[in-house]
């Protein structure tokens, strides 16, 4: 479960574009922020689950947020101003019969190291599946509860953005018109109509946190602080804990799903991306402000952000 948002310049306080997600993962997995610099690969890239072709030219610097487990990332910003973040998604077409490929985490991270645009990202990630396909278990293999699933994922920069939305090798893009959310459903309307698991119950545990983000959207210009109030938010769900700022139980009461990282992403051409990111619950954690540049890039890539910078649970912080 996620939920990730976007408005474009036209639609914020200072004509930047902003970009948000929460990222709901298993209450007890670590995330990992950490800068991955520029590279130039080798002949093989090793990802989550399997080994893929290098890329030919340099990679661009990227500030992620990964569970320990995996290569990929959850969402992030690259030093040339794109943000990506996933969702999972469930359709007609059943993931646990596809054989171990890329996971959407990996998609993420592949638009971000090679993408120097949202529409170069977008053609990055299409690409990737075409090659690679989709598979494998998008929880840590370990687990007892690992499970598969497709993915959507939104791609922004300072002047536009695009959805993207999977069923294995199916795959559909939509340009945004001003402002978009996106959460664990199909959205673009005739992939919808075409591809969506009739048994997904999508009313009561995604629509909820979807319509809740789509109003917050709605009320504009959208800024930073009231991305931050919504992504704290506990009041869009029909099920108790099912909400933005997620705190998921199951029947027994036992906590399943929550809410691990979070960010904000400024996108601006006059000036450097600005991340806000937090790890744990945003209603319990602050937001620590990182402005992706110069000083921060070089510093990062002497000394991964690793170790005690991302204490567990949490990242206590100044918002």
């Amino acid at each position: 479960m996620c939920d990730t948002l976007v408005a474009l310049g036209s639609a914020t306080v200072d004509g930047s574009t902003l970009f948000a997600k929460n990222s709901d993962r298993p209450p007890h997995e670590a995330a990992i922020v950490e800068w991955s610099p520029r590279r130039r690969d080798g002949r093989e890239l090793a990802t989550t689950h399997i080994t893929i072709e290098s890329h030919p030219i340099d990679t661009l610097g990227c500030l992620i947020v990964r569970p320990e487990w995996c290569w990929g990332a959850e969402h992030g910003v690259n030093e040339a101003g794109v943000a990506i973040g996933n969702e999972a998604v469930y359709t007609s077409l059943d993931p646990r019969s596809a054989p171990p490929a890329l996971i959407g985490m990996d998609l993420v991270r592949l638009g971000l190291e090679r993408g120097r645009s949202a529409a170069g990202a977008v053609s990055e990630v299409i690409t990737a599946i075409e090659r690679y396909g989709q598979g494998g278990a998008c929880h840590d293999p370990a687990s007892t509860s690992a499970r598969a699933y497709w993915s959507s994922l939104l791609v922004a920069d300072p002047y536009e953005a695009y959805v993207i939305e999977t069923s294995g090798p199916h795959v559909a893009v939509e340009r945004v018109d001003r402002v978009r959310a996106i959460s664990n459903r199909t959205t673009i309307e005739w992939f919808d109509a075409e591809h969506r698991h009739v048994r997904q119950p999508v009313e009561q545990l995604v629509d909820p946190r979807w319509h809740a983000s789509n109003r917050l959207l709605a009320h504009q210009p959208v800024s930073v602080d009231r991305l931050q109030q919504h992504l704290r938010s506990h009041d869009s769900c029909l099920v108790d804990g099912w909400s933005v700022c997620m705190h998921g139980r199951d029947d027994a009461g036992r906590l399943v799903e929550a809410t691990t990282s979070s960010i904000i992403v400024e996108l601006s051409e006059a000036r450097a991306p600005t991340a806000f990111v937090l790890v744990g619950q945003p209603c319990s954690q602050s937001y620590r402000r990182v402005v992706v540049e110069g000083a921060f890039i070089e510093a990062s890539s002497r000394r991964p952000w690793l170790g005690s910078e991302v204490p567990r649970p949490g990242w206590p912080s100044s918002a």
